[in-house]
């Protein structure tokens, strides 16, 4: 069927369901005609997670077949309202309401899994969460803590795919959405468009989330201007206005002890102080019902199902006035039946393939490369759970603020129009990352990184990073990354540093002397991203730069070399850390020729290093296993080379001093079992704590003849481990099958 016979059809059954039930009563002969009948307003005020006993009022509602002819709400009240208006029943609202983790929608990061390779990289090295870039020599940061992607997310997957509206007045029930312009502070309507935006718009906490942009403005939060819209429903037609205000109550002098009291009641001031006044506009015909909840939680999600009976309760004390309001069985089954039709006619509508897929695209990421991470094509039938898929790759390559989709209905079918908007705080981005590790035996380690990257230096996405990072090591590094199509599944790379990395060399444990090594490096290499978690690269190599050990060498010894690589990832783990699912492959090829003998004669060698490291995870329930194996070998023995792989640390070895164990050849494996106490125990799911468990194996030799399986040195620890707001942190304990032992705190980057 063509859009242009759906529309015709909605239409007909639109005019259908206004007639039939005039129809019905006019053959019964029983109840008040629906002519005569007073029309009633229901307002629903914000309040956040209170916004449960709405429900509970449209509980008591629907118990005693009391119809709403119009609806309006501000932030939580929208979105309750708007859900009603679009046709759902209060037990499908209940059932969204409580079964949305609605925690998630104050967090716009991207889960590690979907980012790309290389963007997995770089957040582990940069753990710090930052929000901060340049231009036009300004510093420059997000307008809110929040972008507002995954709120606009879940309340998309909660309304459906529902299209643009010319008007709010074709839901199943006519509704209005309240904002406030952060521009002239006055309360906007939003009666038509997209009603998702209008959600939205109502209930930006301002500096939570991002304003919504919208005709020139910027809609926040409506609590500010009009918390609960009594004048606004009835301006819409409503006779009898049933208001519900779940705002919060004023704190006492005793509970304002700090900043951010003080500016939560700063915010209730406000807030209430618009509901009073529109208060004042309800006569002793209408109905105000004030559940219980002002001194509840607005932003603690968890209480709603608590909250919920208070909304009935609450109603339930104006029962004998409410029941006035009641119509007969039959009267009730037709309105009923109309708001199902009409509900229907959006469900119809999703059967209906797109015409067309319209990119508006405000950033300078090619439109080909958007459709391909959108993968939605001309003539595809699309449900919610596919656009949301959809939406979350393009949002996921971590290069816009929003990307945002509306259905458009046109005479000729439905178009799906996608916004994207380029992030307002580039194109040139800081990112921080820090690193503390600490066994109590030696000096901790430290490292502190800073990096500055400008991003779209061309039509293509080049970019030119530049890396600081100072502490227990020392490294200053200039990259330079050009894709090479529009798709940026080739690309090249050119990188050049300097580093200076200090060896401590131990014995059982025991720090024997150390050995600092200062080098110059540089690469170059063409790559290909074969999947969004895989790339491989081939490349040139090569470093000059000096050792000096600090009680033998009378002077430093210089080093050189210079040959190729191939470089293969591989990377969908959920967390570098502490990860639940998903596998990490590296394996990487070294040719080189060096220059560099620890005896007086100098000699050249070719060498030729092969490196492995997987990490893999799997759960059940809140239960999680990890396995690591890595390994390690070159050519050249010994004093021959001097690439060498690290062993010792924290699950690297655990009971050792961090890279204790060095030499050209390693093997290392372990099991690790990992339980969520935050989850599981104490029920906290925005604060994973894990309780974890290791079997290791592993050593390290300094000529390949030597190594032997059977000199393998087995370790274990026991620790308590959680993601921080800067990476991950940890308290353990390891020890080894010869004695060694040692208590590791840890904060920061990957272990």
């Amino acid at each position: 069927m063509s859009l242009g016979s759906l529309s015709m059809v909605r239409a007909l059954i639109l005019l259908a369901s206004v007639t039939l039930p005039l129809l019905v009563f006019a053959g019964e002969g029983e109840g008040v005609p629906e002519a005569e009948r007073p029309k009633i307003g229901l307002v629903l005020s914000g309040g956040g997670a209170k916004g449960a006993a709405h429900i509970g009022v449209l509980k008591v509602l629907e118990a005693n077949h009391i119809p709403v002819d119009f609806v309006a709400g501000t932030s939580i009240g929208a979105f309750v309202g708007g859900m009603y208006a679009l046709g759902y029943s209060v037990m499908e609202i209940e059932a969204i309401m409580l079964n949305t983790n609605w925690a998630e929608g104050y967090s716009d990061t991207i889960p590690r899994q979907e980012l790309s390779y290389r963007d997995k990289q770089q957040r582990d090295e940069y753990n710090i969460p930052l929000d901060l870039g340049y231009s036009n020599g300004t510093m420059k940061s997000p307008r809110g803590l929040l972008n507002g992607q995954t709120m606009s997310q879940l309340l998309q997957g909660a309304t459906g795919l529902v299209q643009n509206l010319g008007s709010f007045d074709e839901l199943s029930i006519p509704y209005r959405a309240v904002a406030t312009n952060l521009i002239t502070s006055e309360a906007y309507v939003l009666d038509s468009g997209n009603i998702v935006t209008a959600m939205q718009a109502s209930a930006a906490v301002p500096g939570a989330l991002l304003p919504v942009e919208l005709d020139g403005m910027l809609l926040v939060d409506g609590g500010i201007a009009n918390n609960m819209p009594v004048d606004v429903v009835k301006a819409m037609g409503a006779d009898i206005v049933i208001a519900v205000d779940i705002g919060s109550a004023l704190m006492t002098k005793e509970q304002l002890s700090g900043t951010i009291s003080v500016l939560n009641q700063l915010s209730t001031i406000l807030t209430n102080a618009s509901t009073e006044k529109q208060k004042k506009l309800l006569t002793d015909k209408d109905v105000l019902i004030r559940p219980d909840v002002g001194d509840m939680s607005t932003t603690d999600f968890a209480i709603m199902p608590q909250v919920l009976p208070l909304g009935i309760d609450a109603a339930m004390k104006h029962i004998k006035q409410l029941q006035t309001l009641s119509v007969d069985n039959k009267t009730w089954q037709a309105y009923v039946t109309r708001k199902a039709v009409i509900r229907q006619v959006w469900v119809d509508e999703l059967k209906v393939p797109l015409i067309a897929v319209k990119l508006n695209n405000n950033s300078n990421v090619s439109d080909e490369l958007i459709r391909q991470s959108l993968d939605i094509r001309v003539g595809d039938l699309v449900n919610d759970a596919q656009l949301e898929a959809a939406i979350n790759r393009v949002y996921s390559m971590d290069l816009f603020e929003r990307v945002e989709s509306e259905f458009v209905d046109t005479a000729q079918g439905r178009m799906l129009v996608v916004t994207t908007k380029a992030k307002s705080w580039g194109p040139d981005y800081f990112q921080l990352g820090i690193n503390w590790e600490d066994d109590f035996t030696l000096e901790s380690s430290f490292s502190f990184d800073f990096a500055y990257q400008m991003t779209g230096l061309n039509e293509l996405g080049g970019s030119w990073r530049n890396e600081l990072q100072f502490g227990s090591e020392t490294l200053l590094a200039s990259e330079f990354y050009q894709p090479l199509d529009k798709d940026r599944w080739f690309y090249t790379r050119a990188r050049g540093q300097y580093e200076i990395n200090t060896w401590d060399l131990f014995s059982e444990n025991q720090y024997i002397v150390g050995l600092k090594k200062t080098t110059y490096s540089a690469d170059l290499g063409i790559g290909y991203n074969f999947s969004v978690p895989g790339r491989i690269e081939l490349g040139l190599t090569g470093d000059v730069g000096h050792l000096r050990h600090e009680l033998f060498l009378s002077q430093d010894i210089d080093f050189s070399s210079y040959g190729g690589y191939l470089l293969l990832g591989y990377d969908t783990l959920d967390s570098i850390s502490f990860p639940t699912s998903g596998n990490r492959i590296n394996f990487n090829v070294f040719w080189r020729k060096e220059d560099f003998n620890l005896s007086e004669q100098q000699s050249l060698h070719h060498s030729l290093q092969f490196e492995f490291d997987w990490k893999g995870a799997l759960s059940l329930g809140n239960h999680a296993f990890v396995a690591k194996l890595a390994g390690a070998t070159v050519n050249n023995d010994g004093a021959d080379t001097l690439q060498l792989s690290e062993l010792g640390g924290f699950l690297n070895l655990s009971g050792f001093h961090k890279d204790a164990l060095m030499g050209p050849h390693k093997l290392f494996g372990a099991v690790i079992y990992q339980y969520d106490l935050g989850r599981d125990m104490l029920g906290v799911d925005s604060f994973p704590l894990y309780l974890g468990i290791s079997a290791e194996a592993g050593n390290v030799w300094q000529l390949k003849e030597d190594i032997d399986l059977n000199q393998l040195i087995y370790a274990s620890s026991l620790y308590l481990g959680t993601d921080t707001a800067v990476g991950p942190a940890a308290l353990g304990f390891g020890v080894t099958d010869s004695g060694q032992q040692s208590v590791y705190l840890f904060l920061g980057k990957n272990f």
